[in-house]
C-alpha cells in the first residue's frame, strides 16, 4: 500500500468512526408514565431530524428521581416537583423544566351503566379513604341527581408504586379535604387505606378495565386509548368540568402569572371558571454542571426543540402546550446549564 493510499484509508477510517459516534449519541432517560405518550413521539419525531437517540424508561415519577440522584441516567422525569430534601440528596443542582400539561382523571367502570357521573373533591376523598363504598351512596347521588347508579360495590385502584400521577391526584385531594390530607398527605407514594395496586398508568387502567365496579386516576390519554369512562370533577369554582385542553389550559393560566423560578408549582384547584382542578405541569430533571457535556448539549439542543416544534404534537395526545410565558422563562433556564 502506497503513503497516499495508507493516508486515504486512515483518513476514511477516521470519517467512519466519527460517523459511527455521531450516529450512536445515546441519551438514558426513566420517569413519569404520565407524559410517556408523548414524550415517545417526541424522542421518535427528533430522531428522525438529529443523530440522537434518546432512550427512555417509563418506571414512574419516584423511580425516575432515584435514577437521575444515583447518576444512573441522564436525566429524570416527574410529574411531581422533588422536594427540598430531595435536592438537597443529589449531588448537583437540578433544574426542572416543564415540558407539557396534562389532567389526572377519575375512571371507572360500572358494568351496563351507560351515563356519566359527576365527582366532587370531597366525595373522591372519601372514596380513596374508604368512606364510601357503594356507587349508589347519598353523597354520589346527590351530585348526579336524576342518574340512576347501582347498588354494586366500589372497588378502588391506585398506583403500586412511587408515582407523579399519585401525586398529583392526592395534591388535589389534600386541598379539598382535610381528612385526606391528614390520613394520606401528599407525596409520589403514600400509604392507600383501601384498594388495589396497579403499576404505572397503564396498569392501573388495565386493572380497571378488568374490574367491575372499580374506580382508578389515570393521566387523560390513558383513558382516551383504553376508551375507559371517565368523569367531570367539580372544581374551585363549583362549576363540574370536562378534563379538555382547554380546561387544562384555563388551569395553568394563574400558575402563569406567579411562577417560581425554579418551576417547582402545584395548580390543582386552581381557581377560575372553565378550570380543570386535577390539572398539572409535568417536568423533565437536568443537572445544570452534568459530567458528560457533549450528552448535556444534545440534550439541551433537544428541550429547544421540545419547548418549541414539539409543542405541536400535545394536543393530539391529549395534552395541553405549554404557555408561551413559560416556553420563554424556559429557554432561559437552559442557557444556564453547562455544555462545554
Amino acid at each position: 500500500m502506497t503513503v497516499s493510499q495508507r493516508v486515504f484509508a486512515a483518513l476514511t477510517g477516521a470519517a467512519l468512526l466519527v460517523g459511527v459516534s455521531a450516529a450512536q449519541t445515546q441519551i438514558n432517560g426513566a420517569g413519569a408514565t404520565f407524559p410517556n405518550p408523548i414524550y415517545s413521539k417526541w424522542f421518535s419525531e427528533y430522531g428522525k431530524l438529529k443523530q440522537v437517540a434518546i432512550n427512555y424508561q417509563s418506571i414512574g415519577s419516584g423511580g425516575g428521581i432515584r435514577q437521575l440522584t444515583s447518576q444512573t441516567v441522564f436525566f429524570g422525569a416527574t410529574d411531581g416537583p422533588m422536594t427540598d430534601e430531595q435536592m438537597q440528596q443529589a449531588p448537583g443542582r437540578i433544574l426542572h423544566l416543564p415540558t407539557v400539561l396534562g389532567a389526572v382523571v377519575p375512571v371507572y367502570n360500572i358494568p351496563n351503566f351507560k351515563g356519566e357521573i359527576k365527582f366532587s373533591g370531597p366525595v373522591l376523598a372519601d372514596i380513596f379513604l374508604g368512606k364510601i363504598t357503594k356507587w349508589n351512596d347519598p353523597a354520589l347521588a346527590k351530585l348526579n341527581g336524576g342518574t340512576n347508579l347501582p347498588s354494586t360495590d366500589i372497588s378502588v385502584v391506585h398506583r403500586a408504586e412511587g408515582s407523579g400521577t399519585t401525586y398529583i391526584w392526592v395534591d388535589f385531594l389534600s386541598k379539598v379535604s382535610p381528612e385526606f390530607k391528614q390520613k394520606v398527605g401528599v407525596n409520589t407514594s403514600v400509604k392507600w387505606p383501601v384498594g388495589l395496586g396497579g403499576k404505572g398508568n397503564e396498569g392501573v387502567a388495565g386493572l380497571v378495565q378488568q374490574t367491575p365496579g372499580s374506580i382508578g386516576y389515570v393521566e387523560l390519554i390513558y383513558a382516551l386509548q383504553n376508551k375507559i369512562a371517565y368523569g367531570p370533577v367539580q372544581n374551585a369554582d363549583g362549576e363540574f368540568v370536562q378534563a379538555s385542553i382547554q380546561s387544562v389550559t384555563a388551569a395553568a393560566a394563574a400558575a402563569v402569572k406567579n411562577m417560581p423560578k425554579d418551576f417547582r408549582v402545584s395548580i390543582t384547584n386552581a381557581p377560575g371558571k372553565g378550570v380543570y382542578p386535577v390539572s398539572s405541569f409535568t417536568w423533565i430533571l437536568l443537572y445544570e454542571n452534568p459530567k458528560d457535556k457533549n450528552q448535556s448539549k444534545a440534550m439541551v439542543e433537544f428541550m429547544k426543540w421540545a419547548l418549541s416544534d414539539g409543542q405541536k404534537f400535545a394536543a393530539d395526545l391529549g395534552y395541553a402546550p405549554l404557555p408561551q410565558e413559560v416556553v420563554k422563562l424556559e429557554m432561559a433556564a437552559l442557557n444556564t446549564i453547562k455544555v462545554s
